[in-house]
């Protein structure tokens, strides 16, 4: 017998969402993996450098699967459950992790760090980037891409036509060139995701919580009652996540 929809959504609303581990949805959920294979570009980056910095790392799980961390290593965090979990992941491997506010200033020299990476940001600050970059050093981040999962966001929030403007790539080079830095690889792609069934979108959206803003349970019941029935009879609920891949050179 399939599980109910208060089942699913009880366990879902109940689990922890802290860090970037999405292992919970295995089975539940699939996301197609962008071409460039962000983990190895920033594994082969660390391992030549000697001080380097990753923003908004969340609980830590994609520094950590870095083959080589540099001798000065540093990221930051701004929700304390993932700073949490950041440090308990991180300090055995010699990272040190400082929680900061996703947003300026970074507390942190100029040109401290030969490489800045991110995965994900939620906001990118790319003057204080610029700043504590040496000359020469490299920023090499995967960008959420523009209308990630708005199939899911619009469902829930209605059209948003201005929203679907943002996060553009060739927003993104025009300022990370204001600020200072050459754009030297810029690439997008559009992926797609399934949802299997209701407790996978419950999950998603209390961990992803920019995809509904202010998203809970209870708010939004109805209309998840509504998209409970849609998996069942269609068996998946699809939407396109958006990525961005940026590397960024401080010119020396």
């Amino acid at each position: 017998m399939s599980r109910t929809f208060e089942e699913l959504v009880a366990e879902a609303d109940a689990v922890s969402v802290a860090g970037w581990d999405f292992s919970w949805l295995a089975g539940r959920a699939t996301e197609e993996r962008p071409s460039w294979g962000y983990q190895r570009l920033m594994s082969d980056r660390l391992a030549a450098v000697s001080a380097a910095l990753d923003l908004q790392t969340g609980g830590g799980e994609v520094l950590a699967g870095a083959a080589k961390l540099p001798p000065a290593m540093v990221a930051t965090e701004s929700w304390p459950p993932n700073a949490a979990k950041a440090t308990r992941l991180l300090h055995p491997l010699g990272a040190v992790v400082v929680r900061v506010p996703d947003e300026p200033p970074l507390p942190f020299a100029d040109a401290a760090f030969d490489l800045v990476t991110s995965r994900h940001p939620v906001t990118v600050w790319w003057s204080e980037i610029a700043r504590v970059l040496r000359p020469g050093g490299e920023y090499v981040a995967q960008h959420i891409g523009p209308a990630t999962v708005f199939e899911l966001t619009e469902y829930f929030l209605g059209p948003q036509p201005e929203a679907r403007l943002k996060r553009r790539p060739e927003l993104e080079e025009a300022d990370a060139r204001a600020a200072g830095l050459d754009v030297v690889d810029l690439r997008s792609e559009r992926l797609r995701m399934e949802f299997f069934d209701i407790g996978a979108v419950v999950y998603f959206l209390r961990k992803v919580i920019w995809t509904v803003p202010g998203f809970t349970v209870e708010r939004y019941r109805d209309r998840l009652r509504e998209l409970d029935e849609e998996i069942r009879a269609e068996g998946v609920f699809v939407a396109h996540s958006a990525r961005t891949l940026v590397v960024a050179r401080k010119p020396g």
